[in-house]
């Protein structure tokens, strides 16, 4: 997951957001270069945004990801930065599995307009899930979980879930965790997913989406691959906040919320 907030007094209040569902395949090279194809496609048509899906270089197995693992830089970060760079956009790397110290992460980059890197964020809460008779799979079996929070700033003001949700979970919680939590933070959420291949040896969903501060969907990709875009309204947002203003009445008195970092 990445989070950006607005630190830009001023600014323009709308910005085109992207998200790619890319159909993963075994090639990485094939992989990365439609990354190449599918970023300058959405820069094209005005997205100052992009967001890749969790595991793009990869295919999203346990069984995959000391295969596929990289070092941070490596050939699949230098790809991003010089996408980000060429078309002038803030770049949500997805995921790629990353070996550092015997380890691997899944490991979240994302890369600046210039091209350079802003964060790295390595997933903190692994996705172990055992539902008899339908998925049992344990990321923790392969990945290291991460153990710091991460947010980079921009003029945007949104949380974007990189996320590749099963047949079994992406059908009842994808959406619905995705309206809870713009609604309950009153932020708009993006949450993109790799393509649905029934041929993979895990099925992802799909159905990439944008949710507003009202907890409306305001685009949804289907199953296959494609490229979804959303006009994200800062003023809509502000104006959300304003006529209930859940944020001001929030108990600090009573409780709060604290990053420990280490």
């Amino acid at each position: 997951m990445a989070s950006m907030s607005d630190n830009v007094s001023g600014a323009a209040t709308k910005f085109r957001l992207a998200l790619i569902q890319l159909a993963v395949s075994p090639l990485k090279a094939s992989n990365l270069s439609k990354v190449r194809t599918l970023v300058k496609e959405a820069a094209l048509k005005g997205a100052k945004v992009v967001a890749l899906p969790e595991c793009f270089n990869s295919p999203y197995g346990t069984n995959y990801f000391p295969e596929y693992a990289e070092k941070i830089p490596g050939e699949s970060t230098q790809v991003l930065s010089e996408v980000a760079k060429e078309h002038g956009i803030h770049l949500i790397g997805g995921s790629i599995p990353e070996e550092d110290g015997g380890k691997l992460y899944n490991a979240c980059t994302v890369f600046a307009p210039n091209g350079s890197m802003l964060m790295k964020y390595r997933k903190i809460h692994l996705f172990d899930i055992d539902v008899p008779g339908k998925i049992c799979f344990r990321e923790s079996e392969a990945f290291s979980p991460g153990s710091t929070m991460c947010t980079f700033d921009t003029r945007c003001q949104l949380l974007v879930y990189p996320g590749a949700f099963s047949m079994t979970t992406g059908p009842a919680h994808w959406e619905l965790l995705q309206r809870a939590r713009a609604v309950d933070n009153q932020v708009y959420i993006a949450a993109v997913s790799p393509a649905h291949n029934e041929n993979d040896s895990y099925v992802a969903w799909g159905h990439s989406s944008v949710v507003n501060p009202w907890g409306e969907v305001v685009a949804k990709a289907g199953s296959e691959e494609t490229i979804i875009y959303a006009d994200i309204d800062l003023k809509y947002l502000s104006d959300i906040r304003q006529q209930i203003p859940v944020l001001k009445q929030k108990r600090q008195d009573l409780y709060s919320v604290q990053a420990v970092q280490n």
